[in-house]
């Protein structure tokens, strides 16, 4: 035997006669041949699976039971997700195999093979029995070539035991009752540092369990790196001096990079459509609205939300003979006196401005007599602020409008219908919309806000979503041609975020963005299945459009292609140009499936969409996904399949600790030049608390600095989310965040302008020598150079994390950095919040000296000439 000698977390063997207080191993002890090792889950199912060993099958150490070796992916967070009697079993290849149960009753169990205990591929949930059967204690074990799986039933008229077999663990043999003595039965109770775990024991080799001891080891050291902050930066640096640094440049290395770095993923989340970015002033202006949209968690939430009705009058929801079946709710409103007004508040309150004009429109109809209307813009203490009639309703739906000019400015108006006369009215699709729109679209995005995203200058615009793009279940999947053509037959649907989603802002209104800011547009499409965090029809990501209907949907995605690049006389590219845009919108891009599991459900969908992509759109660069984190099941799933599929580009997604940032501006410096291209599609970095302020800020810009150097790799990125309505906010942090009269941009928001209006697809590389070399500090300091290829100019760009003064020399090698240059510097304390940049001019004159201030990002911009 070998004498080993670890250092984290020491452990001293039982053999020995000492506790063992933390259930490692010893910084010295004779290491045996061989341990007894259980996997077990906790009582409740949370926690996934964890592992406890043992020498001599009495005295149990476990390897943390706060850190779990594998998760159940089946369902939804929350009360799904759990994993109940573990069993693990070791085949003849030594590849071990996990079966779980995934709760009393369904009639399901879950599956995954690893060949170390700690790296597991992705997981799998047969449906073995027929309700009301159960899938209760599952374990497994090689019946010839084959595995032979059996579990217990408690479902009524189906208890006992029952067996199925496999030998790819994706088809199975006619589930069959089995007896008892079938089973081997073999887990047992053992005390675990003083708690009963129930599992199987096996008998295995040190090393095994030495490798899950040094793979949590591991994760300790780096989950430690990720949980750096700047708030330790106090004694992290304590006594730490300003520094100088020498930056050389070296033109001669130049590598040509992605000019579409920088752009934006724009997700209807926290009311980022109605009520945010799209321009409609009345809220259910369809009364579409139902309880569902909020789960019927909201009483108050149904078809007559944000109206009411005054005077003498009552009304009511219909649905017969509507103006289109795609928008089947209308209002009936039956007048029985004076003063009957029915009235919308918008979202929390219309904002006008004085002196800007405001189209109203409606459909109405009497079912007997004509009638008229008064419409009325009202403030809070009941003045009016602007009045119109309107004639001609008549027995048939008719569209009427008019145009009021707002005297004043009011943040908090609301629109009022009255009626001349007694009888009924039906009313539906009551819009009101500022005529100042960006860029004076109709049916367009509130100015403002759709303006300061154009100031960041995106090269590209990811839409609709995001978990919002594969919905809640099959039947909340967003179907793009569901959100075109007119306003009153497009298809409403409850939103994923628990909301309403009217359709006004859809695939038409998002290309014609694209457009008008000049940005690439990137739709994402469902995979043929829904978000994994859904709860509906299938427990997540476990179900998918049936195959006998995927032919169907495949051909919905070519449509989509079709209607933003076919010829005006095409079926689908006829829809486009009767919208008003007979040019094709230039779609190069498509996104497949967003953060999904990588399961067989996934990849026989994807691969069939994939494939059919490339057969008639070969020029359309499909993006594929892989999950939602930078590391895991998914992670290496999906890198697997878009290798194996030679899938052109990934789409990467991590919220992570500035910490992580900070220690992995290396992460695509080992990426395959050649292989898929990545589109890192969400980052942030999370604080505790979530908030926006200088240390995410810098975080981030100290990482873009990393990526940019890899822009080779990463030919895109974009912050999520970007949009959150105040006092409606489903996700924190957001890039903007706004109430109906103000945008309020956020400390990261510059970090992203500041890239996006610099951009450059040129990157030179640069030798930095810091006065200290600790990597504390070294890793702090960030310096990316890239040069414009359309202006000539080079952009020096230098985050500065540390809390003292870098005075930096910068030799520029063969490039004239000379005369005047712009600089932008974002500065402040870590916790600032409302830190801004500013902009000022400096002389340059052969080499460069620039002193960086604490805690900032500095980016130069030097005119040199083509």
């Amino acid at each position: 035997m070998l004498l080993r000698f670890h250092t984290l977390l020491p452990l001293i063997l039982c053999l020995f006669g000492c506790c063992l207080a933390s259930g490692l191993r010893a910084d010295t002890f004779v290491q045996p041949d061989s341990v007894y090792l259980i996997g077990y889950s906790a009582e409740d199912g949370r926690g996934g699976l964890h592992f406890a060993w043992s020498v001599d099958h009495d005295n149990w150490y476990p390897i943390d039971d706060r850190f779990s070796f594998l998760n159940s992916d089946f369902g939804a967070w929350g009360a799904q997700k759990r994993m109940f009697d573990p069993y693990l079993s070791r085949a003849d290849d030594g590849r071990w195999h996990c079966v779980w149960s995934l709760n009393d009753t369904i009639q399901q169990f879950a599956h995954a093979a690893s060949d170390n205990l700690y790296e597991w591929d992705r997981q799998a949930y047969p449906f073995v029995m027929e309700a009301p059967g159960t899938v209760t204690a599952p374990e497994v074990h090689l019946s010839g070539q084959a595995f032979l799986v059996s579990w217990r039933s408690d479902g009524a008229g189906t208890e006992g035991v029952y067996q199925a077999r496999t030998d790819n663990w994706s088809d199975f043999s006619t589930t069959e009752p089995a007896a008892e003595n079938a089973r081997r039965n073999d887990r047992e109770m053992v005390d675990v540092a003083g708690t009963d775990r129930f599992g199987n024991v096996h008998r295995v080799a040190w090393e095994t369990v030495d490798d899950l001891i040094k793979h949590y080891e591991w994760m300790q050291h780096h989950n430690a790196e990720r949980a750096e902050t700047m708030a330790e930066d106090p004694v992290r640096f304590a006594g730490l001096e300003p520094l100088t640094a020498e930056i050389t440049l070296q033109p001669d290395r130049s590598k040509a990079i992605s000019d579409k770095l920088i752009g934006i993923f724009f997700e209807d989340i926290s009311y980022a459509a109605d009520g945010g970015l799209y321009a409609e002033l009345i809220q259910n202006r369809d009364f579409e609205y139902e309880p569902a949209d909020k789960k019927y968690n909201d009483p108050e939430w149904n078809a007559q939300t944000a109206w009411s009705l005054a005077g003498d009058a009552q009304w009511k929801i219909l649905t017969d003979a509507p103006i289109h079946e795609n928008n089947p709710h209308y209002a009936r409103v039956a007048v029985t006196g004076n003063g009957a007004t029915l009235r919308n508040v918008g979202w929390d309150g219309i904002p006008l401005r004085a002196g800007e004009k405001y189209d109203l429109s409606f459909y109405a109809r009497r079912p007997s007599g004509r009638g008229n209307i008064t419409a009325r813009l009202v403030a809070p203490d009941g003045s009016v602020i602007a009045e119109k009639r309107v004639r001609g309703i008549g027995r048939n739906w008719t569209k009427l409008t008019t145009t009021f000019a707002a005297e004043r400015r009011i943040d908090s108006a609301s629109l009022e219908l009255s009626f001349d006369k007694s009888g009924a009215y039906d009313l539906d699709m009551i819009s009101l919309f500022p005529q100042e729109t960006f860029m004076g679209r109709k049916n367009g995005l509130r100015k403002d806000l759709a303006q300061t995203i154009a100031d960041l200058k995106p090269k590209f615009v990811r839409f609709p979503g995001g978990c919002v793009a594969h919905g809640d279940g099959l039947g909340n999947m967003y179907r793009w041609e569901n959100t075109i053509g007119p306003l009153e037959a497009r298809v409403p649907q409850r939103n994923i975020w628990n909301y309403h989603q009217s359709a006004g802002l859809g695939y038409f209104e998002y290309f014609q963005f694209c457009e008008d800011i000049d940005a690439v547009p990137i739709p994402v499409v469902p995979a043929g299945v829904p978000c994994q965090n859904s709860a509906v029809g299938g427990h997540g990501q476990q179900c998918g459009i049936p195959m006998e209907d995927m032919n169907a949907y495949t051909q919905s995605i070519l449509n989509l292609i079709e209607y933003a690049n076919g010829p005006a006389d095409s079926e689908w590219g006829k829809k486009r140009a009767e919208a008003g845009h007979p040019e094709p919108f230039n779609l190069q891009y498509l996104g497949v499936g967003n953060e999904d599991l990588i399961t067989d459900v996934f990849e026989e969908r994807f691969r069939m969409i994939y494939e059919a992509i490339g057969e008639r759109y070969p020029e359309i660069t499909v993006i594929g996904t892989t999950g939602p984190f930078y590391m895991g099941t998914d992670y290496e799933e999906g890198w697997e399949l878009a290798r194996e599929l030679d899938i052109p580009m990934v789409d990467e997604h991590y919220y992570v600790p500035p910490g992580w940032m900070v220690n992995n501006q290396d992460f695509y410096d080992k990426y395959d030049r050649n292989g898929p291209k990545v589109y890192l599609g969400e980052y942030a970095a999370h604080l505790p608390g979530r908030p926006m302020n200088v240390e995410t800020a810098l975080t981030e810009a100290l990482y873009l600095t990393a990526v940019e150097r890899n822009a080779d790799v990463v030919e895109m990125t974009s912050f999520a989310p970007l949009l959150a309505k105040e006092g409606n906010t489903n996700w924190n942090p957001d890039l903007i965040y706004f109430n109906n009269t103000e945008v309020k941009k956020t400390v990261d928001y510059y970090v992203q302008q500041l890239y996006g209006q610099n951009a450059g697809d040129e990157y030179i590389p640069s030798q930095v020598t810091l006065s200290d070399g600790n990597d504390d500090v070294r890793e702090r300091v960030g310096v990316s150079v890239v040069r414009d290829d359309a202006t000539g100019d080079v952009i020096i760009r230098l985050a500065n994390l540390l809390p003292v003064v870098v005075s930096a020399t910068l030799d520029p090698a063969d490039l004239e950095l000379q005369g005047t240059a712009t600089l932008h510097v974002l500065q402040g304390e870590p916790t600032d919040r409302d830190a801004t940049p500013t902009t000022s001019e400096i002389e340059l004159g052969g080499e460069m000296t620039y002193e960086m201030p604490a805690y900032s990002f500095s980016v130069i911009r030097v005119a040199v000439g083509k």
